[in-house]
C-alpha cells in the first residue's frame, strides 16, 4: 500500500470511529449520563459537551465560538498541506500516520462544531434526535461531544486525570506522541541544522 493510501485510510477510519461513537452517545444517552465500562472504576463513559476548547474553556460567547471554529478550519488546511508535503518527501510511515491522526482529530471536532447544532436537538433531559426538526443551535455553533473518562484516582477533594475527551482528541494525542517518538524522521532538517550549529 502506498503512503498516500495509508494516509487516506488512516484519516477516513479515524474520522468514522470518532463520529460513529459521538452519534451513538448523542442518540442513546442524556447529557451527564455515566456508566462504568466492564464495571471498572477507572474507565467510564460520561456524556458531556463543550464549546470546543480544551478542558471546556470558553471565551467571547457566540463570536468567540465562531472565531474558534473558523480558526480550526484554517489550521486543518495547514495540516493537509503538511501531510501532503510529508507524503511527497516519502517520509517514514509512522510520521505520515501521525500527521494523518492529527488531521483526523481536528476534522472530527470541526464536524461537531460546524454541523451538530443544526442536525441534533438538545441533550438536556433528553436523548437527542439525529436530523431533528428542532435543532439546538446554528451552523458553526455546535457543541463538541466528549465521553471518555479515566478517573484513575478519586479522593475526597482531588481526582487524578479528570479530563473527559473523545476519539478525535485521542487521535491528536496519539499523533503528537508518534511525532515525538519519531522526531528525527519527522523533522530531519531541523536535526541537521542543530548539529551544524553545535
Amino acid at each position: 500500500m502506498s503512503k498516500k493510501h495509508i494516509a487516506i485510510l488512516t484519516v477516513v477510519l479515524a474520522i468514522l470511529i470518532d463520529q460513529i461513537s459521538k452519534i451513538y452517545i448523542k442518540t442513546h444517552f442524556q447529557l451527564g449520563y455515566e456508566f462504568k465500562v466492564l464495571g471498572m472504576d477507572w474507565f467510564r463513559i460520561h456524556f458531556t459537551e463543550n464549546n470546543g476548547m480544551a478542558w471546556g474553556f470558553e471565551f467571547g460567547g457566540k463570536a468567540g465560538k465562531l472565531f474558534l471554529t473558523l480558526f480550526r478550519v484554517v489550521a486543518v488546511t495547514g495540516i493537509v498541506y503538511w501531510l501532503w508535503q510529508t507524503i511527497k518527501k516519502k517520509s517514514h510511515t509512522a510520521v505520515i500516520i501521525a500527521i494523518s491522526l492529527i488531521l483526523a482529530g481536528a476534522v472530527g471536532n470541526i464536524i461537531d462544531s460546524v454541523f451538530y447544532g443544526i442536525i441534533f436537538d438538545t441533550s438536556y433531559h433528553n436523548v437527542a434526535t439525529l436530523f431533528s426538526d428542532n435543532p439546538y443551535g446554528e451552523l458553526f455553533h455546535g457543541k463538541v461531544v466528549d465521553m471518555l473518562y479515566f478517573p484513575i484516582y478519586e479522593g475526597e477533594s482531588f481526582t487524578f486525570f479528570n479530563a473527559i475527551f473523545n476519539g478525535a482528541d485521542s487521535w491528536i494525542t496519539i499523533g503528537v506522541a508518534l511525532l515525538f517518538i519519531f522526531n528525527k524522521q519527522a523533522f530531519p532538517k531541523e536535526e541537521e541544522e542543530t548539529k551544524k550549529v553545535s
